[in-house]
């Protein structure tokens, strides 16, 4: 049985983990770091302490009424995206142990768009 790194739990939640295939378990919030279990494999983990977190990125629609998924950018292992029952419950429980400043935004479908026009304009005149 995995350990965990946390002394102090402060949100136990379900959740859905998208590692390659989707993976089911709960995520659990605490004052050593963020952690996801697989309900059905507990080999199937996820533990990530606050001191690797580089940013939290969520997916905002609807202008905030609707957040469908956030990620979890670490300094070495790269980005894990999770989604949940209360994706707003769970950032603002993460919220308490990263800086809100590199809490962000992921874009918008229009600000990919435009990316990708401004960068084809771009090429054209070189």
């Amino acid at each position: 049985m995995v350990e965990s790194i946390n002394t102090k739990v402060d949100l136990v939640i379900d959740a859905t983990a998208f590692t390659g295939l989707t993976d089911y378990g709960k995520i659990m919030i605490g004052d050593n770091g963020f952690e996801f279990f697989n309900a059905r494999d507990a080999r199937k983990y996820i533990q990530i302490p606050w001191e690797e977190v580089d940013n939290v990125i969520a997916s905002v629609m609807f202008k905030g009424k609707w957040i469908p998924r956030y990620a979890i950018e670490t300094k070495k292992s790269g980005t894990f995206t999770f989604s949940s029952k209360n994706p707003k419950k769970v950032l603002r429980a993460i919220r308490e142990y990263v800086d809100p400043s590199h809490m962000v935004q992921s874009l918008s479908f229009m600000d990919v768009m435009k990316r990708a026009f401004k960068s084809i304009g771009r090429k054209k005149r070189k």
